[in-house]
């Protein structure tokens, strides 16, 4: 199979005079040479891309691929993730992953939490600021959490996200919202368990691939799961597998969630536990980081057995599965993909 490569490469953008913070979720080159390595090893081809842009620019001078495997978090607006996806149906170009509509309702956290309260999925109580103003007439119980409303890789969560008072509320508000220019999320806090779910597959045939908690350590500088901590997690924060009934009940609503939000291919949920041991949905990343060591989605698969060979050919199978392509997988990749159901013809 013919995959063409899309990203979002740091260093580009750091070179194009964007701040760190602006690129916090773009992928570093090591990524990017880790799952095209991956691809290769599977028995692929592969044309490397980069950012949404220039597949623009290829598909509007007729050039398609058998299928775009696109990682890009682009750069402006809630519906950011949703750019990629939408100039492939634009194109009639194949495409791994959620669809445009998945992509915008699972960034905008509200959005997503509305949804999955209509099947009845556990989240916390919220409310969203679009000013700080609006901390005055916010009728929910403190301690809250407060985070900006459509970011990932934990933007803008820190030990000041914690707030305990109306004035504190304010505060973080303000400077979410400031810095981030658009509205805080304000939910219930929750003191329990914190999990992190990987899912392969497409709606019935999606399953749950692992069960990761995630502990900050004592001695991080945040007490929470913050950028500075994802970004250090090696050091920071330890990830075990479990399997206990509060896991497991994570990952049944996990698999609900995913299947509610119409998620594709893989994603990768997180939960908090209320105090009552209930895991309450948090938020969703449809195209979850994939660096082999560093990023969650893959260490849920190292910890499981896996591996980083079988999380991305299991990506690549749901999704010429779901498109009704032809896949095959190199016999060196030792992988069949019981995982979401589905069987790819080994070659050697």
């Amino acid at each position: 199979m013919h995959i063409g490569f899309v990203y979002d490469l740091r260093d580009e953008y750091l070179d194009l005079g964007f701040s760190e913070l602006e690129v916090a979720e773009f992928d570093s080159t090591a990524t990017i040479d880790e799952i095209e390595a991956a691809f290769l090893r599977l028995g692929h081809t592969v044309t490397r891309i980069g950012r949404g842009q220039n597949l623009a620019r290829r598909l509007g001078a007729g050039e398609r691929f058998d299928l775009v495997f696109s990682i890009a978090e682009g750069l402006w607006g809630r519906s950011r993730e949703a750019q990629v996806p939408a100039l492939c149906e634009l194109f009639g170009q194949p495409y791994a992953f959620s669809d445009p509509l998945t992509m915008a309702a699972t960034l905008d956290k509200v959005v997503a939490k509305q949804i999955v309260m209509g099947y009845g999925i556990p989240t916390a109580a919220f409310a969203q600021l679009r000013s700080a103003a609006d901390a005055d007439r916010i009728a929910l119980a403190f301690p809250l959490f407060v985070k900006p409303v459509a970011e990932g890789t934990g933007k803008g969560c820190d030990a000041a996200s914690i707030v305990t008072n109306p004035e504190e509320l304010r505060r973080t508000a303000a400077r979410l919202i400031d810095r981030f220019d658009q509205p805080a999320l304000a939910e219930t806090y929750l003191p329990g368990r914190e999990f992190t779910v990987g899912i392969l597959g497409t709606g019935d045939t999606a399953r749950v691939i692992g069960v990761a908690e995630i502990t900050v350590k004592e001695d991080a500088e945040d007490p929470v799961y913050s950028f500075e901590n994802k970004e250090t997690c090696e050091e920071t924060v330890v990830y075990t597998l479990v399997d206990d009934e509060e896991a497991r009940r994570a990952a049944a609503t996990a698999l609900q969630a995913y299947r509610a939000l119409d998620c594709r291919d893989a994603a990768r949920l997180d939960f908090r536990s209320d105090g009552s041991g209930v895991p309450h949905f948090l938020e969703v990343n449809p195209i979850a980081g994939l660096h082999p060591s560093h990023s969650d989605l893959p260490i849920i698969a190292a910890l499981s057995g896996l591996g980083y060979d079988g999380l991305i050919a299991g990506i690549l199978i749901s999704a010429a599965h779901r498109l009704g392509l032809p896949v095959e997988i190199a016999a060196s990749g030792g992988y069949s993909c019981s995982c979401c159901s589905h069987q790819a013809r080994e070659v050697a």
